[in-house]
This record gives C-alpha cells, sequence and structure tokens, in this order.
C-alpha cells in the first residue's frame, strides 16, 4: 500500500467517501507550468514575509518548485510531523473538512487552477491546499492550533441556512474555473450566493467558527502590527494576495476573538487581515471562542442554539448518553432545574440515534420523536410508570423496551402538554453539552449519508472535462515539449525559437511565452 492508501484506510467510512484518487498522470504540462509558475514567485516574494518556517515547511512536507506535489511523496513526510493527507474534489462539507482537520489529515483539492487564475482563485486547489496549508504546520505547536480550530469548527452548530450557503459557494468556485461558463452564468452564480447569504436569519455557530479559521489559518498575519509576516494559507498560495496583503490599502488590526463578528467575501481581495502576537496567542482566541459554544456551554443555552438551527444536532446527557436528532421544542420550568438549566423537557423529531462515546448504541435508529425531559428520576425497562420531576413535571405511560414509551401523558405546574402518545423518552439531571451534528457520524452516515452527501457533482465533472478539452492540441503538444527540454535539461535553441514563433497562434497564452523566455536566458 502506498502511504495515500494507509492513510485513506485509516479513515472512517462516512469520511472515506469525499476522498478521491489524485490521478496524478492527469495533469497536464501546462498544469505542471502553472505550478512552477506560482511557487517561484511565491517563494521569492515571501522568502522574508513570510512566517520563518514557510520555507522549511516546503521541503519539510515534500512540496517542490518544479512540479505538482505527489500526494504519496507528501504523506511520506507529512507522517513524520503527526499528520496525512488526501484528495478531494473542490468544496466538501464543512462538517467534513473539520473532521478530517481535528484528525489531523489535510483535505486537498487535487484540481489545479487555470492559468487565466494564476493570482488568485475562489476555488480550493492544490496550490493553497498543499502550498498554502501545508509548511506552516511544521511548526507542530502551529499545527495544534489548526487541529484544534478543526474540532471547534466539528462541534459548532450549524444553521439550515448554512448549508445554502456552501452549496452556493462551492457552485460559485466551480463556475468561475469552468473555461465554457457564460457571463449570464457567472451572474448567476454570484447572485445566488448573495440571496444565499440574505436568507441568513442569524450568525450561526458555524459561521463564526469559519470566520476565526478564515482571519487565522488562512488569512492570518502574525508578529508586529506594523510589520506582521504571513501564515495564512489564503496568502501564502495566492501572488496577488500575498503582494496586496502588507500594503498599506489593507488595514492591519490586532487579532482578538472579535474576528469572529467580521464576515468575508471569497471572491474579493481582503480589505483588512489580523495580527496575531504569535502563536500562543491563537490559543488563547480559541479557548474563549470555544468557551462561547453550545458543546462547552449546554444548558438552556444549547437547546436553544440547536432549536434555531433547525439542523440535526445532538445533547450530551449528564449519564455520557447522546441524543442525535433535530430539537423542535422546548417546555420551560417554572423554576431551574440545574446551573444553567431551566428548561422541563424538550422535544426532537427524528430520525432520532441514541449513542454514548461517540458510538451508536441503537442498531438502527428510531423513527419518531423522543423526548428529554430534566430531573431526576428513572424510567423502568417496561410497564406502566409514574414520574414527578422537582421542576413540577408530571409524566406517566407505559414502557417498552430500549426507552420507546406509548400513552404518554404529562403536566406541567397543573398544565395538561400536548405530548406524543408514542415516542422515545430520556430522563437526564442536567445537560453538559449540545453540539453540531450527529454524535456518532459514522453510524448516522450509514443511514442517511448517502442521501444528501456528494464527493463530487455534475457541476465538478463538467468543469474539469471542459478545462482539459479548452487546451488546444497543438498548444498542449508544445506545453508537453518545453518541459521535456526542462526535465531533461537539454536545451534546444533553434526549436525553441520555433516554438517561440508558433505561440504566437495563440496570443492569450501567456504562460507558455514566459516558459519559452526562461529557457531562453542566458545561464548565469
Amino acid at each position: 500500500m502506498t502511504a495515500t492508501e494507509r492513510t485513506i484506510a485509516r479513515l472512517p467510512a462516512h469520511l472515506r467517501r469525499y476522498v478521491v484518487s489524485q490521478d496524478y498522470a492527469a495533469y497536464t504540462a501546462r498544469d505542471h507550468a502553472v505550478w512552477r509558475n506560482i511557487l517561484g514567485k511565491l517563494r521569492g516574494h515571501l522568502a522574508d514575509k513570510a512566517h520563518p518556517v514557510y520555507l522549511e515547511g516546503l521541503e519539510a512536507t515534500g512540496i517542490g518548485a518544479e512540479s505538482i506535489p505527489s500526494l504519496d511523496e507528501m504523506n511520506e513526510k507529512l507522517a513524520r510531523l503527526g499528520w496525512a493527507c488526501v484528495g478531494v474534489r473542490g468544496f466538501i462539507p464543512p462538517a467534513v473538512f473539520t473532521e478530517l482537520q481535528a484528525l489531523g489529515v489535510l483535505a486537498i483539492a487535487a484540481d489545479i487552477r487555470t492559468h487565466e487564475h494564476i493570482e488568485y482563485t475562489p476555488a480550493p486547489d492544490i496550490v493553497h491546499e498543499s502550498a498554502g496549508h501545508a509548511p506552516i504546520i511544521a511548526n507542530r505547536r502551529y499545527a495544534e492550533y489548526v487541529k484544534g480550530c478543526g474540532m471547534v469548527g466539528f462541534k459548532s452548530i450549524a444553521s439550515v441556512e448554512d448549508q445554502a450557503v456552501f452549496e452556493a459557494i462551492r457552485n460559485l468556485s466551480v463556475v468561475k474555473e469552468d473555461p465554457e461558463a457564460s457571463e449570464e452564468e457567472q451572474a448567476h452564480a454570484q447572485a445566488r450566493l448573495e440571496a444565499a447569504s440574505a436568507s441568513r436569519r442569524y450568525v450561526s455557530e458555524s459561521t463564526r467558527a469559519t470566520r476565526l479559521y478564515w482571519w487565522t489559518a488562512e488569512y492570518g498575519l502574525i508578529g508586529d502590527v506594523e510589520r506582521p509576516r504571513i501564515y495564512g494559507a489564503g496568502l501564502l498560495s495566492s501572488i496577488g494576495e500575498a503582494h496586496h496583503c502588507l500594503t498599506p490599502t489593507v488595514t492591519k488590526l490586532p487579532l482578538s476573538v472579535g474576528c469572529v463578528d467580521t464576515d468575508f467575501d471569497i471572491t474579493r481581495m481582503q480589505p483588512q487581515l489580523f495580527v496575531a502576537r504569535d502563536f500562543e496567542h491563537l490559543f488563547e482566541v480559541l479557548r474563549e471562542f470555544e468557551s462561547t459554544l453550545a458543546w462547552k456551554r449546554g444548558g438552556d443555552y444549547g437547546l436553544e442554539q440547536a432549536l434555531r438551527a433547525r439542523t440535526v444536532n445532538h445533547l450530551v446527557l449528564a449519564d455520557g448518553r447522546e441524543v442525535t436528532g433535530r430539537v423542535v421544542g422546548m417546555v420551560a420550568a417554572p423554576k431551574a432545574v440545574a446551573e444553567g438549566l431551566s428548561t422541563a423537557l424538550v422535544r426532537l423529531d427524528g430520525p432520532i440515534l441514541a449513542s454514548r462515546g461517540g458510538k451508536a448504541e441503537d442498531s438502527k435508529p428510531w423513527n419518531g420523536p423522543a423526548l428529554v425531559a430534566f430531573g431526576a428520576g428513572k424510567l423502568p425497562e417496561r410497564g406502566s410508570f409514574k414520574l414527578s420531576m422537582a421542576s413540577g413535571l408530571e409524566l406517566e405511560g407505559f414502557a417498552t423496551d430500549g426507552g420507546q414509551v406509548l400513552v404518554l401523558r404529562g403536566r406541567l405546574a397543573g398544565r395538561e402538554l400536548e405530548l406524543p402518545a408514542v415516542a422515545r423518552l430520556f430522563i437526564t439531571t442536567h445537560l453538559p453539552s449540545v453540539a453540531g451534528g450527529p454524535a456518532d457520524p459514522e453510524a448516522w452516515d450509514h443511514w442517511f449519508g448517502e442521501l444528501s452527501a456528494f464527493s463530487e457533482g455534475d457541476g465538478e465533472s463538467k468543469a474539469r472535462s471542459r478545462k482539459a478539452h479548452a487546451l488546444h492540441p497543438s498548444l498542449a503538444a508544445l506545453y508537453r515539449e518545453v518541459r521535456q527540454m526542462r526535465e531533461s535539461r537539454t536545451v534546444k535553441p533553434e526549436r525553441l525559437a520555433q516554438i517561440a514563433a508558433a505561440v504566437t497562434d495563440f496570443p492569450d497564452d501567456w504562460l507558455l511565452r514566459t516558459e519559452v523566455e526562461e529557457l531562453r536566458a542566458p545561464r548565469a
């Protein structure tokens, strides 16, 4: 097995579905020329502008300047740092990206930008993911931050509108890299993103976690606010951004947890950036942000976040059990039930999955509703029951195996409650945590993942096919010939002159002219 195959084999099944082969042979000579051009400019520009670990990090993670890196070679070197990488297609769901990151696995978009977008592309590509993210994780403390940031993103609660925004961003990135996309298609993709963003009812935990990641790991500066250095992957992998970010036109602000209140636009260069004092500063901000999340706070706050989100999340009960479902209603108690908890009863709509320690206990999900009652009490394994909670909640019904109850009735402070007659019932004294997504993503994905997940969509496939066909066969042959000269170190001046003349038939292809001029230039 190759190093990459070993990495993939270690991943849980629900993450493996998003992984694709790099298909190294599919890269064209022009693709490699794009890589050379970008890396050459970046290495020269960033030598004294990036964090000191950048240049040594390129070597430590298997990233050279002459050709697109092989993920197998990267994995051999990343393993020494306790990391790994896998290939993916474009944007993947945030929960998948952050879970991979928390596991110490870089999700590397296998595609590469076109030469038209060589300075900047909003689409994930191998330049951004490898030359941007990988070098800085050679610093072990920063690598720990990236994992921690991944865990925070994974545990944060996303809203139903966040999914619409993600799909719109993904669509826009595909359209922008599609050489056959019309102006109308591009305008529609941009309008779709604007409409999806406008549909947000509030700023979710997941959105704020994404902003923290954006303003640090993607677009972060470090050191003195007046003379900062670059460490963010988006800056390290973009020629345009790398030049622009240190100019006076970009406002430099000291990093604080307040950065999560600042939105960003992926289609434009950033007008302001945040400067961390050092890598320890990142942890200070991460811990402060983490303390605000439902994952850490639980109680009423966690329930309110889950209710507002309208998405699948999970409750962690006092005994360590987890209940995954969609919170749809809360019944307030007349007095506090526990610290930070004044809720007597909460309802979740199915499917419901019970788990412990992130592993499903149910053989299959329960398709009906579930209720979680707060207070001291125990549900019998079977038979009739009556429960009276300190909150004033009274429940009675008939228990069957697995926590299912029949003919359920409830009262609170003398008021009859409208409850489902058949439900799963859970009882807990308090609520330590409410976190994003299912508690057991692998089990949930087994039952429901194929319905909504993707490894790559039709849009990505079509754009990739159009990009491949957009390269004229004659031009492709010239690129191959120039690359062969470079690799063999056999420069043929007469043939280069002929190629230079032939390139005039392709006036928009500046990159091949640059390649030829480099080879024709006198060697020092």
